[in-house]
């Protein structure tokens, strides 16, 4: 099963079975879907935008059962007459005619800085049958990513010196070493051109609106994960009017600030990780011992010792703490990724940091050769940094560094450092995190996950608190996300949505 793109976790170095007790019901969404209506032109608003609102998209085959094309927008929404940007789109059309086409779904698999083309062209997993029978299946990478004009921030090779540095700095030295390499990150991606002061997700939010324009349908239907929710969520308080289908799984509050998230995420990967080990030491091959307290202490250990002695691999590189740490969270995304967890453990207690470290490098999407296949691990900097404007001082992290630890041990220094990320960016940001509530939008569908590492339950509580449309569907769970991941109960529930407007009760749990 192919699962959603991580949120890379926003630390200074770099930073997807269960029963079913839902209650089927709700009554249909009595708005239409999307299609055309016709759709109407930002243009009547702002007239310098019809050229961008109006484009033709000129699409071609590109193997699959797909087609491509792509999407002009301004770089800067507040001068639509300078300079623009070419997104990248990919759509697998429906065969389904007349009343059973309910015109296109756009996906968003998350990050920020994945690929929504290659989201798309995963479909057939990503989707049910019955939803891709009814829908244009539509993927776009976003702007600054993959695809569409990527921010080039740093070469291959100052990648893996970002990745692999010390994430829990010791002393005044290792501190001034992280807030350099977090500037020279900002400068590179500043050096790429004007578009990394409009990376931001606001702006984004606008991209989106100008290819549902584009691709001809008058509400946008959409499905957004991890922080494809947060996309979502903006786009909806933009345009609340233009809201169809929408769903928001694996949810990002958007009224959290920088350590506010951190401090989530710490928890959750705390919470994912002491899943992890406990259904690790039901295992025969478990390398951990004891009960789960003692377990994570091992952990730990191994952490620590990594700090001050990198283990060797086979490749010749070493295994550093830095990326040791994404080498345990990228498992705990998925249930299905435990046992590699488990034989990775296995190799560093042992001594050999080799299949900790091919984790780290599947996490950041590194080859064998050194070489990126995409500019995720860097793009997320310069998206969340434009995002919320607040930022930490050496001596604000260290105070907060108790705190973080007294609820993650595990990882509660490594995500409380991470409040240095954007200390050192170069492009002021474009406001503070704020609530939305989409006021007038359809309605709304959240997904949560209860032990949801990287996007905690808490979040998806909170962003459909906020949403005067939102309604919650709990997964009881573990993993990232819950649509078609395994339960059977979620997607009926999200499919009912899609395809009827149907919402699950409030409460609705599965």
């Amino acid at each position: 099963m192919r699962r959603p793109a991580p949120v890379l976790v926003t630390a200074a170095t770099a930073l997807l079975l269960g029963g079913c007790s839902l209650v089927a019901g709700g009554e249909p969404d009595a708005e239409p879907v999307g299609t055309a209506s016709p759709v109407v032109s930002e243009a009547a608003a702002d007239p310098a935008l019809a050229a961008f609102y109006d484009q033709d998209l000129e699409w071609a085959d590109c193997g699959g059962g797909f087609e491509c094309t792509r999407l002009t927008v301004p770089v800067d929404y507040a001068d639509p007459t300078g300079a623009t940007a070419s997104l990248a789109v990919v759509r697998s059309r429906t065969s389904a005619t007349g009343e059973d086409r309910l015109g296109s779904l756009v996906l968003n698999p998350g990050g920020p800085g994945a690929s929504g083309v290659e989201y798309a062209r995963a479909a057939r997993n990503v989707l049910t049958e019955e939803v891709r029978e009814h829908f244009d299946v539509v993927g776009f990478d976003p702007r600054g990513v993959g695809g569409s004009d990527p921010l080039r921030c740093l070469p291959d090779e100052e990648v893996d010196e970002f990745l692999a540095a010390d994430p829990t700095p010791d002393d005044a030295a290792e501190v001034r070493r992280l807030q350099r390499l977090t500037a020279e990150l900002g400068e590179g991606c500043v050096a790429s051109g004007e578009l990394a002061a409009h990376v931001d997700t606001r702006t984004a939010a606008k991209d989106l609106d100008v290819l549902r324009a584009a691709l001809g349908d008058d509400r946008l239907s959409y499905l957004g994960k991890s922080y494809g929710t947060y996309l979502g969520a903006l786009y909806a308080e933009q345009f609340p009017q233009r809201v169809g289908r929408f769903v928001l799984d694996g949810a990002i509050d958007p009224s959290l600030s920088s350590e506010e998230v951190n401090a989530g995420q710490a928890a959750g990967f705390e919470v994912a990780l002491r899943s992890y080990v406990r259904d690790c030491l039901e295992r025969e091959e478990c390398p951990l011992s004891g009960d789960v307290e003692a377990a994570l202490g091992q952990v730990r250990a191994l952490l620590s010792s990594l700090d001050a002695e990198p283990l060797p691999t086979s490749s010749g590189r070493e295994l550093t703490q830095g990326l040791a740490y994404y080498a345990l969270a990228y498992p705990l995304y998925a249930p299905s990724l435990w046992p590699r967890l488990t034989e990775a453990l296995t190799a560093a207690f042992g001594g050999d940091g080799t299949a900790l470290l091919a984790l780290a490098d599947a996490y950041a999407s590194r080859s064998a050769d050194g070489r990126y296949a995409n500019n995720s691990s860097t793009v997320i900097h310069a998206v969340n940094c434009l995002d919320r404007a607040d930022e930490q001082t050496p001596e604000e992290v260290r105070a907060s560094v108790p705190e973080f630890e007294a609820a993650s041990p595990t990882f509660g220094a490594f995500l409380a450092w991470g409040g240095l990320a954007c200390a050192e960016w170069p492009v002021p940001a474009v406001g503070p995190a704020e609530p939305v509530d989409a006021a007038g939008a359809a309605p709304i569908l959240v997904v949560g996950t209860t032990r949801d590492p990287a996007t905690p339950y808490a979040w998806a509580q909170g962003l459909a608190e906020q949403l005067d449309s939102g309604r919650l569907l709990t997964y009881d769970g573990d993993g990232h996300t819950a649509y078609r991941t395994g339960s059977a109960c979620v997607d009926e529930a999200v499919d009912a949505y899609l395809l009827a407007g149907e919402l699950p009760e409030e409460g609705a749990r599965c």
